[in-house]
């Protein structure tokens, strides 16, 4: 079992004991989407630490997303729900990179295509730069976030 995921399970466990409730059921619903992630596709597997960050990161976004359409129609205690549940996900999340550092990984993407290229890359390119930006960010920047960054040096 991925340490990751054993520290979910403790920490669930240290939920339950101290009957907090939002921990909980927000620990629970993490552990049954890592559940139904290792048993999606022909057959069952593990996951490692790095899938298992693909998920909480996938659940804290959902929650993100919810938070601002319960917000947007007026459902202000749903919203809060909502980002309380995210908070909690942030904590097993690794830092996010400011902008600054995201515009230092997209430059240095830019120019290692470049360097491969043997020519400044143009939004053709964005694909091949976008591969490298991503695998620097590794989980530490939302992909939109990414783009944007890389599409403001391809202009």
């Amino acid at each position: 079992m991925s340490e990751l995921k054993q520290r979910l399970r403790d920490d669930l466990t240290a939920a339950m004991k101290a009957r907090d409730d939002l921990v909980k059921g927000t620990l629970r619903m993490t552990l049954t989407a890592i559940g139904n992630a290792e048993v999606a596709g022909t057959e069952a597997r593990e996951l490692s630490d790095d899938e298992v960050l693909k998920v909480i990161a996938k659940e804290a976004k959902k929650r993100a997303e919810s938070a601002e359409a319960f917000s947007a129609a007026g459902r202000a205690e749903l919203a809060a729900q909502e980002i309380a549940e995210g908070e909690v996900l942030a904590g097993y999340l690794p830092t996010q990179l400011t902008d600054d550092e995201l515009a230092v990984i997209a430059a240095a993407a830019v120019a290692e295509t470049e360097a491969e290229l043997g020519s400044a890359p143009g939004q053709r390119q964005m694909g091949q730069v976008m591969k490298k930006a991503n695998a620097a960010a590794a989980g530490r920047a939302d992909g939109g976030r990414v783009a944007a960054a890389v599409k403001a040096l391809l202009a």
